[in-house]
C-alpha cells in the first residue's frame, strides 16, 4: 500500500469515530498521485476518464459514505499494491 505515503487522520486511526475531514495523502508527486476510483478501477488498477486525480503530493480526500477506493496511476504502481480502501460510515 501506497510506500512512500503518509495517510493521516483516517478511519483505521479513529474508529467508530467521526472525522472532520477526510484523510490526508502525503506522498512525493514527482514519482505518485493518487486517483480516486470506483470498484472496477480499484480491481483493475486502472481509473476512468472521469476519475479525479490528486498530485499535489498534500491532499486531503473528503470521503463519501460507504467504500472509498483509490489508486497510485501511475503505470505499475497499484499493480505493485499501491492501493486503499476506505469504509466512511
Amino acid at each position: 500500500m501506497f510506500p512512500n505515503l503518509v495517510v493521516s487522520h483516517g478511519p483505521s486511526y479513529y474508529p467508530n469515530q467521526k472525522v472532520p475531514h477526510g484523510p490526508a495523502f502525503n506522498y512525493y508527486p514527482s514519482f505518485h498521485n493518487v486517483a480516486v476510483v470506483d470498484v472496477k478501477g480499484y480491481k483493475g488498477c486502472s481509473p476512468s476518464s472521469k476519475a479525479k486525480i490528486y498530485t499535489s503530493g498534500k491532499d486531503r480526500i473528503k470521503l463519501s459514505k460507504g467504500r472509498n477506493y483509490f489508486i497510485c496511476s501511475i503505470p505499475g504502481h497499484c499493480d505493485e499494491g499501491m492501493k486503499l480502501s476506505v469504509y466512511a460510515h
